[in-house]
């Protein structure tokens, strides 16, 4: 009869949440087969239950029942990455996406369409290319957050274990501030303020979920909360908007513009075909970008990293479309949301 097995947490998984690591050590294994292994205590951390968003910390413990213990051996994301390394295109190309490296850290500027982990439909992907980014580091980089597949922008990657601690705690205790840009069809009104909206996970098309808005009968609603400002508007058509996530729940920006009824243009899965202009000349893709970063440095928290990212080609012809920046507005204009006196607090 197999029994439970306990499996320590590698170094290179530092900060990563444990639904993911899970996944990516068992991708035959079905989501939902997954979340009730969690839900119900049978996948433990260090002996106690927790939730699926968890991150990993370096030294701890995973327990897998015995439905799992089977397959434990599976290849990781890891070995399969050394199986299958980067090309030297590949490599150059993400070489070139490298906004800041120093010792302890690498910001890249995402593109949209990439993937940053793996998953059942997912070839090719950020985690399996970063041997391309370990430059003269002994390790390969480590993810300590990430991005949609559809959303561009700074990406944070530590270099070593004591940096992905650190970095994972500046998103954990929301001592790194992200500032995204966003397009939305629609105006928001008022023009700056706050979302307060709690957000759980309920089934979309295609056996996919979904973020929506929780009610109190949902278990595992979370309080999510955003910061908006439009910079600029094109009458009641779009808007070009700031958004700062005060905490970091899947989808959150995309489904908190959908339940203001302003949605991310080109977000099919939270507008659908509201979140679509007809006769307007822009991407037919979701135009939400991870503009700027700003955190302490792992090496000296009294050192601030600001990092930001050029809009991308799909989002800067939509911009130019409307008519936004045409005022002179730069990246140096970059308003960071953090003032409680004017939104009223949140």
């Amino acid at each position: 009869m197999l029994e439970a097995r306990q499996i320590a947490v590698d170094p290179q998984d530092v900060g990563m949440r444990l639904d993911r690591w899970l996944r990516r050590r068992f991708p035959g294994v079905a989501q939902g087969r997954l979340e009730k292994l969690l839900r119900t205590g049978q996948v433990r951390l260090d002996g106690r239950r927790v939730k699926a968003g968890e991150r990993l910390v370096a030294g701890q413990t995973v327990r897998l029942p015995p439905v799992l213990a089977e397959q434990a051996e599976a290849p990781v994301a890891q070995e399969l990455a050394a199986a299958n390394p980067p090309s030297e295109r590949e490599a150059a190309a993400l070489a070139r996406r490298v906004l800041f490296c120093d010792d302890h850290i690498i910001a890249l500027d995402k593109p949209a369409g990439m993937a940053v982990q793996g998953g059942p439909k997912t070839g090719r992907h950020l985690d399996g290319l970063l041997e391309a980014l370990r430059f003269d580091a002994a390790d390969r980089p480590r993810l300590v957050h990430r991005l949609d597949r559809d959303t561009s922008g700074v990406l944070m990657l530590a270099r070593h274990a004591a940096a992905a601690r650190s970095l994972t705690a500046a998103f954990r205790d929301k001592t790194a501030i992200k500032l995204y840009w966003a397009i939305t069809v629609g105006v928001p009104k008022p023009r700056q303020g706050s979302i307060d909206l709690a957000l759980t996970k309920k089934p979309g098309r295609g056996g996919l979920e979904r973020m929506a808005a929780g009610d109190e009968a949902d278990g595992d609603r979370q309080r999510a909360v955003s910061l908006f400002r439009v910079i600029e508007h094109a009458g009641k058509r779009a808007a070009w908007l700031a958004l700062q996530p005060l905490t970091g729940r899947t989808h959150q920006l995309r489904a908190h513009c959908a339940a203001i009824g302003t949605p991310i243009l080109g977000d099919g899965k939270y507008g659908g075909e509201a979140a679509f202009l007809p006769g307007a000349e822009v991407a037919r893709q979701i135009h939400l970008h991870a503009r700027r970063l700003v955190l302490p440095h792992p090496a000296d928290p009294r050192r601030v990293i600001d990092v930001a990212a050029d809009t991308p080609p799909h989002l800067s012809a939509a911009m130019a479309y409307f008519g936004f920046g045409s005022d002179g507005i730069s990246g140096a204009d970059d308003p960071l949301l953090t003032s409680e006196a004017s939104f009223g607090g949140v």
